[in-house]
């Protein structure tokens, strides 16, 4: 029987999401589902749930959880991964502690200095991940959802070249969802491609019937000033094309905004927003918790949008379709560093996940995208020599951070950092971690 694993899936909310959506296809054939976590309470509450969503569907899941990561993995098809290393403490530090210096960020998980850190304390575990998954299911297809998305996946080319990697998102449908329902046109049947790097992806086909939905976009935007105040629809009137990702997180990937108040002001962000989220997110726990004592439903969103349940799916019945992945960039998108991660339409069908070759993006949003795999590239390559030198020379390439800190203040900034999540990180990097700092490629 096929084997589906969800590593953190304590993450209760969208461990419960994957699953509805996966129940939701009436003709998936049976399999095993093996949730795992390192927190045993967390863990228990995501058992609970899956087994309900089961049972409300009426499905044929075999529901399994255990806190052995080798015991989830032994005999995997396919490894759903959506791990936070660090949790929520880790969050407020990557957020607060830049914020004493100046620095603002909003969500801080994807580059910048918060992107940063969060991958170096996070490479280490995908690193025994691969090392279990290359001797317990070398076949398997990993599925990774954890952020920072591109650099995550790029370490992973890293450690294991020979695994089956793709990284998932949903900024691109539903970008286009939002876009379409703002303009008054169905979702379905409008033909769209996008193409980039993980949240800062470029909207470069939008069409229903052959018609560019691009010129009603524009004439809807010039007509509203409120729309005029949102950070995405000023970087679409610079760039000439639509990002896919929130205006709270493209803010912080660029220079433009979050060093001025005026800007802040202007563009209605918030920094910080990703505490409060997380927040949230715990109450949202608690509150499953709660239910599940007391025997009752879940509340459970409709629509299956997330990308794992349909590949699992075409995997299972050989159904073809066309998600948008973030995968090693062989040849895909010529115009940005071969070898990076980057985000392409992908054919997916009984065979796996297979990426289509772009070409060249437009010029201005290459430039962007760039910048952002700098920080990147100097980020693996930190971790990779176990050279500490390179993660501050990585937060310093990042726009928001040297727009707004001077070189000095990055290196206390990194240093402090360093200290707060030293338990996570390893030696060679100024951590307590008792691993290697490199790794043979």
């Amino acid at each position: 029987m096929t084997q589906i694993v969800f590593l953190g899936a304590g993450s209760v909310v969208f461990t419960r999401q994957l699953v509805a959506d996966l129940a939701r296809f009436d003709d998936l054939p049976a399999f095993t589902l093996v949730l795992h976590d390192i927190d045993a309470d967390r863990l228990a509450v995501a058992h609970g749930t899956a087994l309900q969503v089961n049972r409300r569907f009426g499905r044929d899941i075999t529901v399994v959880a255990t806190l052995n990561r080798r015991e989830a993995l032994e005999g995997a098809d396919v490894v759903v991964n959506m791990i936070q290393v660090g949790g929520i403490a880790a969050t407020r530090i990557d957020l607060e502690v830049p914020a004493r210096y100046g620095l603002r960020q909003t969500i801080g998980d994807t580059t910048g200095v918060g992107g940063v850190f969060r991958a170096l304390r996070t490479f280490p575990v995908l690193s025994g991940i691969a090392h279990d998954m290359l001797e317990l299911c070398p076949d398997a297809w990993f599925l990774n959802y954890t952020n920072p998305m591109a650099m995550n996946v790029w370490w992973m080319s890293v450690v294991a070249p020979e695994l089956k990697v793709v990284g998932l998102c949903h900024s691109v449908h539903w970008t286009v969802n939002d876009l379409c329902e703002l303009i008054g046109v169905p979702l379905d049947g409008t033909h769209y491609r996008a193409a980039g790097v993980n949240h800062q992806a470029w909207l470069l086909e939008w069409s229903r019937d052959g018609v560019d939905l691009y010129p009603v976009l524009r004439e809807l935007i010039a007509a509203d000033p409120e729309l005029q105040r949102r950070v995405r629809v000023e970087i679409f009137k610079r760039i000439g094309y639509y990002p896919t990702e929130t205006s709270e997180h493209s803010s912080e990937y660029l220079d433009w905004f979050l060093h001025s108040d005026e800007q802040i002001e202007r563009f209605r962000i918030e920094p910080l927003q990703y505490v409060g989220i997380s927040e949230e997110n715990v109450a949202e726990f608690e509150h499953a918790k709660k239910l599940l004592a007391a025997d009752q439903d879940l509340e459970l969103e409709e629509g299956a949008a997330e990308y794992a349940p349909q590949i699992i799916h075409s995997l299972l019945t050989g159904t073809e379709r066309v998600i948008h992945a973030n995968v090693v960039n062989d040849g895909l998108i010529d115009n940005l560093q071969q070898g990076a991660v980057v985000e392409v339409p992908s054919r997916v069908d009984c065979d796996g996940v297979h990426p289509l070759p772009f070409g060249s993006i437009p010029e201005a949003g290459a430039a962007l995208n760039r910048t952002y795999l700098a920080v990147a590239a100097l980020t693996i390559e930190a971790a990779r020599t176990g050279d500490p030198l390179l993660v501050r020379q990585a937060v310093l390439m990042d726009p928001n951070a040297s727009s707004t800190l001077t070189p000095e203040q990055i290196w206390a900034l990194c240093d402090e950092l360093t200290e707060l999540h030293a338990g996570l990180l390893p030696r060679a990097l100024g951590g307590r971690l008792e691993i290697p700092g490199t790794v043979s490629v």
